[in-house]
């Protein structure tokens, strides 16, 4: 597949879960809950023991089903170890010029993160396939506003803060996407699948209802 594809099949729903855990185990147990849920992209971190591991067994398992990214990819070494551990996409919490050449050196998308517009316009510049707005806790989604109306032409995906409550009007505000962790994943299995099945309708609902900016081209017309 080539990076646009991957993108939008990334960004299908509106939504990316983070799975950040303090075993490879819970990070087993938590992808497993969320894939089960109706989720279908997943966000890796390399903080948890093992990613990698992780990040091969879900591609290795799914296939085409879902798309198995790492986050928190930090420099050019760990990006090429993501890449060959099968991850579909890159994500960082920062902008790293080495991340984003690495990953588009073997055809895998990168999000890296931004916090301001002058951050927003070099990773457009250095050729980012979607701009991880982190983190998005400080912010408000009408500031997402200001921004898409000054940049129509950037995917923002706010992370970093965003509950299963703000979700709906982030997009509703022009984001691409937003990515979710712990606000998403905590509880039981009947717990998750039922916030996970109203989040998905809700984001649905949300994107339906917001027109695109004028002047703009839709992020998922290609």
């Amino acid at each position: 597949m080539y990076r646009w594809e991957i993108t939008r099949a990334a960004l299908a729903q509106r939504v990316f879960a983070i799975v950040r855990s303090a075993t490879y185990d819970e990070a087993s147990a938590t992808a497993d809950t969320l894939l089960s849920a109706g989720v279908t992209t997943l966000e890796i971190s390399l903080t948890t023991p093992f990613a990698l591991e992780a990040v091969t067994t879900l591609t290795r398992e799914l296939g085409e089903d879902a798309v198995i990214g790492a986050g928190t990819v930090l420099d050019a070494v760990s990006a090429r170890m993501a890449v060959d551990a099968g991850a579909r996409f890159l994500s960082s919490p920062s902008l790293d010029e080495e991340v984003i050449r690495t990953g588009h050196r073997y055809g895998v998308p990168v999000f890296p993160g931004v916090a301001t517009p002058t951050e927003m316009v070099r990773a457009l510049e250095l050729g980012a396939d979607a701009l991880k707005v982190f983190p998005a806790a400080e912010r408000r989604p009408s500031w997402l506003g200001e921004i898409r109306a000054a940049l129509p032409q950037a995917p923002l995906l706010p992370a970093g803060g965003v509950s299963v409550e703000s979700a709906p009007e982030w997009i509703a505000a022009g984001a691409a996407a937003v990515g979710l962790g712990s606000a998403l994943s905590d509880g039981d299995r009947d717990t998750v699948t039922k916030r996970a099945s109203a989040l998905l309708s809700r984001l649905a609902e949300a994107a339906s209802d917001t027109p695109a900016p004028e002047g703009s081209m839709e992020f998922y017309e290609y």
